[in-house]
């Protein structure tokens, strides 16, 4: 047979031909090899074929290479190439050593498709399981990183949501070689995550294809942009990104359609977590200030407590009810009376340090628990500022009211040792502040307690 009717025939092959000498340089490809890895053959001839490999597939590559020269024929050993244009390919090898040659020969077949199949249908398994396993939303947006890393490459990966209540987008998730995550920003910002979510359309920036420069730019300019919308109902609910700053790393059709088809998973993922955190809020929280109920409070202050037992330090209770309150629904109604109390929650949430905790214990009642204090002492002026704070008129609805409380304050460890003996002490300084005419803060003291632990006094219920 005629070597050119067996180029001929090589050259109609769907696969391609290869053949390399023993230094690894390829010395013959058929016609193929073009469609396959996007290099004409005259283009790699001479050039070493692990140049070509993807990188973190060449040790393996090399291995197998050495394997098949010492004897060992190869038939579905898998790796990654990096085509012309710069994207990835999947190939599945059949190889073998010709000794009397010293050459290697080996039939390549391009798998992309196969693996691209595959990758998806493990990804949305992979999506699906995270939704139920992840402990919360960072440790969800967490694992769809990885997941979408494994469909095409995400070193620069960011969740972005709309809040249409807002109008405004967040960065929960912002994973970046050269930015911090941006602040919220409007859906009329202009960028282009806000221009994604308000078409509700897929976005890829290429050199090839730029993006209009008249968007405003936040953060470092990418080179290659890709972003899908994540839609619930019909509605974009916000935006998965992948961005590079370099040709090493470029997006294409191929790897949009791959986004977009694992985004209908991701947003019902996020959606099921975002469910699940609000009703564990709903169940640790006050419906009407949304401060810690009394079973998370309790939760927080046994915490503190075991904290302050183990490294030391001091603790203080505060137990704060509202004087008078009763006649502020008598005389404006309920729903003057829950402004009211949701308007005390601000403020005294706004007097404490990071790491302090509020709770509302029901009615009027408030708690707080002041962790990590220098000295006792600040407790008293942590408390006359919260007093303060109270005792400024409420400008509510239409109207002006003012407002005064009662503070009582137990520390640790001088007025107990347990959660049961500090509140006790807090109820019943607040308790005397209340019978001798409110408006003041008072510390616990030992004769407020009798030895068995209930008031020494018997007074009038509030």
């Amino acid at each position: 047979m005629e070597p050119d009717f067996l180029n001929k025939m090589m050259d109609l092959l769907w696969d391609a031909i290869c053949v390399v000498d023993m230094e690894g340089r390829y010395v013959f490809v058929s016609a193929s090899y073009e469609r396959i890895f996007g290099y004409k053959p005259e283009e790699v001839l001479g050039r070493r074929m692990i140049e070509l490999v993807h990188p973190d597939d060449r040790q393996a590559t090399i291995e197998v290479a050495n394997a098949i020269m010492s004897g060992q024929p190869q038939s579905h050993f898998q790796n990654r190439y990096i085509r012309k244009d710069g994207s990835v390919v999947h190939i599945m090898w059949s190889a073998r050593w010709s000794q009397a040659d010293q050459l290697r020969i080996a039939v390549a077949r391009d798998i992309t498709a196969l693996k691209r199949a595959e990758s998806m249908t493990a990804a949305l398994h992979a999506i699906s399981e995270a939704a139920h396993t992840a402990d919360n939303l960072p440790a969800l947006y967490e694992e769809i990183h990885r997941i979408v890393g494994a469909l095409l490459p995400a070193n620069n990966f960011f969740v972005a949501l709309y809040d249409p209540l807002h109008a405004e987008l967040s960065f929960p998730y912002f994973v970046d070689e050269r930015d911090e995550a941006p602040p919220a920003q409007s859906i009329d910002s202009g960028t282009l995550t806000a221009q994604l979510i308000r078409t509700g359309q897929a976005l890829l920036v290429t050199p090839g294809a730029p993006t209009d420069p008249s968007l405003p730019v936040i953060g470092t300019d990418a080179l290659h942009w890709l972003g899908v919308p994540l839609c619930s109902q019909g509605a974009a609910v916000g935006a998965l990104v992948v961005q590079s700053y370099s040709d090493a790393t470029r997006y294409t059709e191929t790897d949009k359609e791959l986004l977009q088809f694992v985004s209908t998973q991701v947003a019902a993922a996020i959606e099921r977590k975002q469910a699940e955190q609000r009703l564990h809020h709903i169940a640790r929280h006050d419906p009407l200030t949304d401060l810690a109920n009394r079973d998370l409070f309790h939760q927080q202050f046994e915490a503190a407590l075991e904290n302050v037992r183990r490294f030391g330090g001091n603790l203080a209770l505060l137990y704060i009810d509202l004087d008078k309150f009763k006649q502020v629904n008598d005389r404006y109604g309920h729903h003057c009376g829950d402004l009211l109390l949701c308007e005390v929650a601000q403020r005294i949430r706004g007097h404490l340090r990071e790491g302090d905790v509020v709770g509302r214990m029901g009615g009027d009642e408030f708690v707080v628990l002041l962790c990590r204090l220098q000295s006792v002492a600040d407790s008293l002026t942590v408390a006359e500022k919260l007093r303060a704070a109270i005792n400024t008129p409420f400008q509510l609805a239409d109207r002006t009211l003012d407002a005064s409380t009662s503070i009582g304050v137990a520390t640790y460890p001088l007025h107990g040792r347990t959660s049961r003996d500090l509140t006790r002490a807090a109820d019943e300084a607040m308790y005397q502040v209340k019978k001798n005419g409110g408006n003041r803060v008072r510390v616990a003291l030992p004769s407020d307690l009798s030895e068995d632990g209930e008031r020494a006094s018997s007074v009038s219920p509030r």
